[in-house]
């Protein structure tokens, strides 16, 4: 399967963060993330991603134009996987690495990575792509998984 990332404009960010929403409701089994009385979850940050040019979120998407999913990356003095999300029915066709490793390589220098807290599909998914495109030259302290690619 061919994918590509393609950044989010404004004029679909409100898609994004439905997609963000699930990934929160999904995460909240694990971080204890409560939704708020309108029955969403909050993210403050969000919208920085469209004001900040240290911040970008892509789509991702299958080259019929599907939609299988979104990172949010940040790069201030080191790179960052904020939030990553593949729908859950494209999961385990390795779609994932393939992103993690094109992020990976857009932007060189110190990344960390923290899997989502408490999840342990997730940490063991970042273990096993960030030890293969490291070639297990990481550090893992305090929930994150520390590496330079210069």
């Amino acid at each position: 399967m061919n994918i590509y990332l393609e950044k989010v404009d404004n004029n679909k960010k409100d898609i994004l963060y439905r997609l963000l929403e699930y990934s929160l409701f999904e995460e909240s089994l694990n971080d204890g993330n409560d939704m708020n009385e309108d029955a969403t979850f909050s993210y403050d940050d969000f919208d920085s991603y469209f004001e900040n040019s240290n911040k970008i979120a892509f789509f991702i998407k299958e080259e019929t134009n599907k939609l299988l999913g979104f990172v949010m990356i940040s790069n201030n003095i080191e790179n960052c996987i904020n939030e990553f999300m593949i729908i859950p029915k494209y999961r385990r066709k390795k779609i994932g690495k393939k992103v993690a490793f094109e992020c990976f390589n857009m932007y060189k220098g110190i990344w960390k990575v923290s899997p989502s807290y408490g999840s342990d599909l997730a940490y063991n998914f970042w273990d096993n792509v960030i030890k293969e495109y490291t070639n297990n030259n990481y550090e893992y302290k305090d929930e994150t998984f520390i590496f330079n690619m210069r």
